[in-house]
């Protein structure tokens, strides 16, 4: 149950209201790749203009180390973007504070959006953004009348432009956040049965907290991907010169043992050589020395499948395989097809959602998270200060 403020407990008329997004979009020779997240936004932007904010809208993309940084993550080509997705011009200011930024403010009418350059532009000397400098956040809130947080993917971070300028504003979340937020929190707090966790990708240590905070509460937890070497290597398995945590094998050696009855692992696999090549379809207990694990096999997709089935609720994180490669992309391709047929499925993490939306699954399951680590953060109960910054009801 959400018990924060949001913009809809606000009478927004005239009112500046500073909206934080998370425009952090993959742009290549200045052409947006996928433009997912600016839509995402879209609903909570239109409803502050067409209440007659005056809506100015904050966003990183990527991270500012150096100076060249700044020539590849200006947030010019979304503002472009996101005119044509409001079919209404969005005024995009080259800087994130000075004159030119507080005149174009002042200057704005009822209804009208700005969008100011890359916020993580002020990392760049004494990472000002990302530290939460409090002369930055008072700054940016000084923009304002009120503070929207709807950047879901920044919520477990404390930076200037969330945490900071809502310890000085009025607050609220936007309907992003609100939606992202009800869904986990429903996982975590009356979860769905049957249910099952799919856990993918490479290393086990960055899903130990998701693992250890639903572990009880899910019936089935299947595990693939190179996360998968790591079981299988725990149970003295041969997995070859594949991906494996090393560093965490005692620790999936005590869940295996502690929770054998809900741990599905693969039966069989696609292994290849070390450059990729040779795709060989092979039972786990056939692998050799000199083999890469790049996928799951049939059979296994099989499996996961017959467990999928049984189940009300699904939380997917990460793929089978090499997803990118297309001959190591079957598994993954098999799984989220068998979850097409599961009534609530929550996928989390950005590499996962870019997997489920290259496949044309945007509007197929109940929620496809925004936020890669926030969601995780998130679902393994850690604390979220962009959230709980917001005022109470």
């Amino acid at each position: 149950m959400i018990t924060k403020k949001s913009i809809e407990d606000y009478d927004l008329k005239s009112k500046r209201v500073i909206i934080r997004v998370d425009f952090n979009v993959p742009v290549k020779d200045g052409v947006i790749e996928d433009d997912n997240r600016i839509q995402k936004s879209l609903k909570t932007i239109k409803y502050a203009s067409d209440n007659k904010a005056k809506v100015i809208l904050l966003s990183h993309m990527g991270r500012i180390k150096e100076e060249k940084d700044l020539q590849t993550n200006s947030l010019q080509v979304v503002a472009i973007r996101l005119s044509e997705l409001l079919f209404k011009k969005v005024l995009f200011i080259d800087k994130c504070e000075g004159e030119e930024v507080e005149e174009a403010i002042n200057n704005m009418e009822d209804g009208d959006i700005i969008l100011l350059e890359n916020t993580r532009f002020e990392d760049l000397v004494g990472e000002r953004e990302s530290k939460n400098d409090s002369s930055l956040a008072k700054y940016w809130a000084s923009l304002g009348d009120i503070f929207i947080d709807d950047a879901f993917a920044v919520a477990h971070r404390a930076h200037a432009s969330n945490y900071g300028i809502a310890s000085y504003l009025p607050n609220g979340i936007g309907f992003l956040i609100k939606e992202e937020v009800e869904c986990l929190s429903g996982v975590l707090e009356n979860p769905m049965h049957p249910n099952i966790l799919v856990l993918g990708g490479a290393k086990v240590k960055d899903k130990i907290g998701v693992i250890d905070n639903l572990i009880d509460k899910v019936d089935y937890l299947i595990i693939g991907g190179a996360m998968a070497n790591t079981f299988l290597k725990a149970k003295n398995i041969e997995v070859g010169k594949s991906i494996v945590d090393y560093e965490h094998l005692d620790y999936a050696s005590n869940l295996l043992k502690k929770y054998s009855d809900k741990i599905i692992l693969p039966i069989d696999v696609v292994v290849g050589d070390e450059h990729g090549n040779n795709a060989t379809l092979k039972k786990v207990e056939e692998v050799n020395p000199s083999d890469v694990i790049y996928d799951i096999g049939d059979a296994t997709s099989k499996l996961f499948n017959e467990y999928i089935c049984k189940t009300k609720m699904a939380i997917v994180n990460g793929t089978m395989g090499m997803f990118e490669v297309d001959k190591y992309s079957i598994g993954t391709k098999n799984i989220f097809k068998s979850l097409l047929n599961t009534e609530k499925v929550i996928i989390c993490g950005g590499d996962t959602a870019s997997a489920t939306l290259s496949l044309g699954y945007k509007d197929s399951y109940t929620l496809i998270s925004t936020g890669g680590g926030a969601s995780l953060e998130m679902l393994a109960g850690n604390e979220m200060p962009g959230i709980d910054v917001i005022d109470e009801k």
